[in-house]
């Protein structure tokens, strides 16, 4: 079972993108294309604020026609950030984000944000998982070695 440290060593860009509330929509969306991710964490200092995702800019600024410009980030963030523990298993993740319908989740560690996992993250991790199992049964049905 693969725990969400070892996901966060494999992935390639470790590092924890984010936003301050009062920045503007417009500052987070250009930093998340820059860096080619769909959530950045709002902190306030070291403390998490909130997430601010691809879907709080469809739904509460799009739709309601508000300006990127202008608008803070506080102000269409999603408030309530669920988060897991470097020690949980992508399975766990899964069914957090599953039942939450979330698609990011913080990694906190002793109170300290250590990493950010996505969907994308564990559904990899699950596949290499099963890939290498799946290996495993042939080489032992087939008798190599």
């Amino acid at each position: 079972m693969t725990t969400v440290a070892e996901i966060l060593r494999t992935k390639a860009d470790g590092q924890v993108h984010a936003v301050e509330p009062s920045d503007t929509v417009l500052t987070a969306l250009r930093r998340m294309a820059d860096k080619g991710i769909g959530a950045l964490l709002v902190m306030e200092g070291d403390q998490i604020a909130g997430i601010f995702t691809e879907r709080d800019y469809a739904r509460k600024m799009v739709l309601l026609g508000r300006s990127s410009g202008d608008t803070p980030v506080s102000e269409v963030m999603t408030r309530a950030v669920r988060f897991v523990r470097p020690t949980q298993s992508a399975e766990q993740c899964m069914a957090l984000m599953t039942e939450n319908r979330l698609r990011h989740l913080p990694v906190v560690e002793a109170g300290r944000v250590v990493g950010l996992v996505s969907i994308g993250d564990l559904v990899k991790s699950v596949i290499s998982e099963q890939q290498f199992i799946i290996e495993q049964m042939e080489l032992y049905i087939t008798g190599v070695r």
